[in-house]
């Protein structure tokens, strides 16, 4: 039977809430602190593992120090980047890079940390293991069921993020596909990487991507070690489990906090930011400068296993410069960088987005032949564009309602 592929969208018509009670609590300290702390509040906007995973202590470092209040508002990686571009937010947290669009080339990705990309699924789940080929092949749409890589005989039900430039979707996918806007078959889209952690959660069929610092203590998931070898700190280290990524801070040096929000970025190199940033499972950056070298590398070793062609990355306007930044802010070839990036005058033009998926968000009451008739379908459409194994549903899931 022939595959369709699921274009993930950016979308809003999936979840409730936009941060997990945890960020909450934690946002609402900060802002509490102002009163002790000298300098402005900063806010910060973006991944909500990034928050997890780099913010959330250092940010308490960074005001128990009495530089000022850093404001959290975790969501997800689209509407940090695009918080930033538009002023309403001073930094942005991301798990990926410049897409090389014309918004993110205005602004700058300084990589700070590095973190493990995981495959989640279930703790209850008796798979403990799997080849990268069988990761890209579940995300490709060639494996359905979970006895295909050694499991029980149910359907490997994929979750996703919904946003295409989702910092955990689009890493992961630029390295099993070569490129980051890569879609990939996963009918059930979540607003961000906590409320897809919460459904596969609930799903012992359930499989995901998360980082390794986001699911750290999270007794109900657990990460899939890929070919054989278990996604810890210490293997992201010396780069034997392949998924790492950076992560990023995203800056708009035409804010007028550019100051206050360089003096951050600088925070994040000193010791008591590194402290923090260990206490999460996360590796600072100078700490894995290895991993830059074995970046190329590493990226043909997983095209290659997985059989996907090498693609020329896109461009990342600033990464020249946010890379050096990050570990020789002051040599001759950092500073070169930087002036070449403020001397661009034209962006490039953003790509021409394809036509978008049409998509329905399942409510109380709802059935498959009730969605089909409303939508003039047939029910085996319905389960055919969406790989559904049944008629089952979940209130919030996402379907196609076409065969894009």
């Amino acid at each position: 039977m022939s595959v369709r592929l699921a274009c993930l969208l950016s979308v809003a018509l999936i979840g409730a809430s936009v941060a997990s009670p945890s960020f909450a609590k934690k946002s609402h300290a900060h802002k509490a602190s102002v009163s002790k702390s000298a300098g402005p509040t900063l806010i910060w906007r973006g991944d909500v593992a990034t928050a997890q995973g780099v913010v959330s202590e250092v940010a308490a470092a960074w005001e128990k120090a009495g530089h000022g209040s850093i404001e959290l508002q975790p969501f997800n990686t689209a509407s940090g980047i695009d918080a930033v571009a538009s002023g309403s937010a001073d930094l942005a947290g991301s798990a990926r890079g410049s897409d090389g669009s014309a918004q993110n080339a205005n602004l700058v990705f300084t990589p700070v940390a590095w973190d493990g990309l995981v495959v989640i699924t279930q703790a209850s789940n008796p798979v403990n293991n799997l080849s990268l080929k069988q990761v890209h092949d579940i995300y490709y749409g060639r494996i359905h069921n979970w006895n295909e890589v050694g499991g029980r005989n149910a359907p490997i039900d994929v979750y996703a993020v919904a946003s295409p430039g989702d910092g955990v979707e689009y890493s992961l996918r630029s390295l099993l596909f070569g490129r980051g806007n890569q879609p990939v078959a996963a009918p059930r889209l979540y607003v961000n990487t906590h409320k897809l952690e919460e459904g596969v959660a609930l799903n012992p069929n359930g499989l995901g991507a998360a980082t390794l610092s986001d699911i750290q203590g999270n007794r109900k998931l657990k990460a899939l070690s890929i070919d054989g070898v278990p996604a810890t700190v210490a293997n992201v280290a010396d780069g034997s489990y392949v998924l790492f990524t950076p992560l990023y801070l995203v800056t708009n040096p035409r804010s007028t906090k550019a100051a206050q929000v360089q003096a951050f970025v600088d925070f994040m190199h000193t010791d008591p930011a590194k402290e923090a940033l260990r206490k999460h499972a996360v590796l600072p950056f100078e700490d894995g400068s290895a991993l830059t070298a074995l970046d190329s590398s590493r990226r043909d070793k997983i095209l290659a296993a997985v059989g996907a062609p090498r693609r020329t990355p896109l461009a990342a306007p600033g990464a020249t410069y946010a890379a050096g930044a990050a570990i020789a802010p002051t040599s001759p070839k950092t500073l070169a960088a930087r002036t070449a990036m403020e001397e661009r005058k034209a962006p490039t033009p953003p790509p021409v987005a394809p036509a978008p998926s049409k998509l329905y968000t399942v409510s109380k009451g709802d059935t498959l032949s009730v969605i089909a008739k409303k939508h003039d379908l047939s029910v085996a459409q319905l389960r055919d564009w969406n790989h559904l194994k049944n008629d089952n549903l979940k209130i919030g899931q996402v379907l196609h309602l076409d065969s894009k």
